[in-house]
C-alpha cells in the first residue's frame, strides 16, 4: 500500500493551483501595467491586448482546475488527459519554483509529480501488447561487487542471485517484455529510441523518473522509485510485486506467457497497479 497518498495528492493539488493563480496573476499584471500607455497609440489597443491576456488567463485556469480536479478523482476531466504534458513541461518546473516559498523540498515536488502522473496514466486504461513495453532499469540496482557490465546487454548477467536483476530478467522473460539498464539519460533515449516502445516502465529515483517522463513525452511512463538502504545510486532495490502489479494491469491479457514461471505469481493481483512510492527507503 502507498504511504502518505492522500498528503502526496493534497500537495500536488495545492501546487498546483497555488502555480496556476500565480501565473494567472502575472499575466493580468503584465495587461495591466502598459494599459495606461496602450490608449495613447490606439484606443483598441488595450482591449485587443486584454482579450489576449483574459484568453491566456482562461486558458491556464483551464488548465488548472482540469488538473486538479483529474488529481483529485483520479479520472480525466474538462479534457485532462490531453494535458500530462502540460503538467510535465510547464507545469512542474513552475511548481518547483513555486515550492520554494514553503520551503518544500525538490524530492517531495518530484514523488508527488510521480504519484500523480502514475494515476493519470493508469486512468487512461489503455492495454499493451508486451513487445510495446520496455521496462527500464537503473544500473544502480545492479551489485557493486558483479564483475559484469549490463549497460550494453542485459544479458550478460549470470543470474546469480546477488542482486534484483535476475528477477528482473525472470519476470520480463514471462510476461515477454522488454527490458534494459541505462547509465543516465543519453543512454535511456538512445534504448527508447532503438525498442520504441508505447509504454515505459521506469524503476528509478524521484529525480530520474521525473526528467525521464518530461524527456520522453509523448510516451506514457509508469514510476516505480527504486529502494535505497545504502544510499543513493548504490546496490539500490526494487520491489518486484510492484512492477508485476504494474505489469499485469497494462497488459492485454494480463497474464505470464510463460505457465512455468511461478516466483512472483499471486503476489500482485488484477487491477490497479501497485503503488510506485510504497516500500522503504
Amino acid at each position: 500500500m502507498e504511504r502518505n497518498e492522500p498528503s502526496r495528492k493534497r500537495l500536488f493539488i495545492g501546487l498546483l493551483c497555488g502555480t496556476g493563480l500565480a501565473v494567472c496573476a502575472v499575466l493580468a499584471l503584465v495587461w495591466i501595467v502598459p494599459y495606461i500607455g496602450l490608449a495613447n497609440i490606439h484606443p483598441l489597443v488595450p482591449w485587443v491586448l486584454g482579450a489576449f491576456f483574459a484568453a491566456a488567463i482562461l486558458l491556464v485556469l483551464w488548465a488548472t482546475l482540469g488538473l486538479a480536479i483529474s488529481v483529485a478523482l483520479a479520472r480525466p476531466f474538462l479534457g485532462s488527459d490531453h494535458l500530462r504534458g502540460v503538467m510535465a513541461k510547464v507545469f512542474l518546473p513552475l511548481m518547483t519554483i513555486f515550492a520554494r516559498l514553503f520551503r518544500l523540498s525538490k524530492s517531495r515536488v518530484r514523488g508527488s509529480f510521480i504519484k500523480v502522473n502514475n494515476e493519470m496514466v493508469a486512468a487512461e486504461n489503455r492495454r499493451y501488447d508486451p513487445s510495446q513495453i520496455l521496462v527500464l532499469l537503473p544500473h544502480c540496482l545492479q551489485s557493486s561487487r558483479c564483475l559484469h557490465r549490463l549497460t550494453y546487454d542485459i544479458n550478460n548477467c549470470k543470474r546469480c542471485g546477488q542482486c534484483p536483476v535476475d528477477g528482473l530478467i525472470s519476470l520480463s522473460e514471462a510476461y515477454g517484455v522488454h527490458i534494459a539498464i541505462a547509465t543516465g539519460g543519453t543512454i535511456a533515449r538512445r534504448i527508447v529510441v532503438q525498442k520504441r516502445p508505447r509504454l515505459i516502465l521506469a524503476v528509478a529515483c524521484e529525480r530520474d523518473l521525473t526528467s525521464g517522463i518530461q524527456d520522453t513525452y509523448p510516451i506514457p511512463v509508469y514510476g516505480v522509485l527504486n529502494e535505497r538502504p545504502n544510499g543513493p545510486c548504490l546496490d539500490t532495490r526494487v520491489a518486484l510485486p510492484h512492477l508485476e502489479g504494474a505489469l499485469r494491469f497494462f497488459l492485454v491479457n494480463g497474464e505470464a506467457q510463460n505457465p512455468l514461471f511461478d516466483r512472483f505469481a499471486g503476489l500482485a493481483p488484477l487491477g490497479k497497479p501497485a503503488s510506485a512510492l510504497g516500500g522503504p527507503r
